[in-house]
């Protein structure tokens, strides 16, 4: 089932509007392409340069092949090649991100594998820092 992307964004605006958080929109063009560890430069949608070329490549869904043949979670560089676009208007430091981050990711379903008060913490925490 299709996500209705507008109704999304326009929810999240509410919510982070509410709580304070603060929400960067961004265009993603050319993030799942480009390599995060490579630093591949990333054009804006519709400006690509006429001979831009990523230096890796997606191997297999799921997988990224960096140069150097660095293996790391292809939307794991796509993220982080989105970060990347939104680091400086956010201020956030991205030199401790780096190939260990990319590779092994750790998952966690928020609604059944983490305990309750694990997960009130973390939401207390986030608040505190919000306030």
């Amino acid at each position: 089932m299709p996500i209705p992307t507008g109704r999304l964004i326009e929810r999240l605006k509410q919510l982070c509007t509410e709580y304070g958080i603060v929400l960067t929109l961004t265009e993603e063009a050319y993030t799942s392409q480009a390599s995060f560890l490579d630093g591949d430069s990333l054009p804006k949608h519709g400006e690509k340069p006429q001979r831009w070329t990523p230096s890796g490549k997606r191997v297999k869904r799921g997988l990224y092949k960096a140069s150097g043949n660095q293996l790391v979670n292809a939307d794991c560089n796509g993220a982080g090649n989105i970060l990347r676009k939104v680091a400086t208007q956010l201020g956030l430091n991205l030199a401790k991100v780096g190939r260990g981050s990319l590779t092994l990711p750790k998952r966690y379903d928020l609604f059944s594998k983490l305990k309750r008060s694990y997960r009130e913490k973390c939401e207390a925490t986030v608040f505190q820092a919000v306030a």
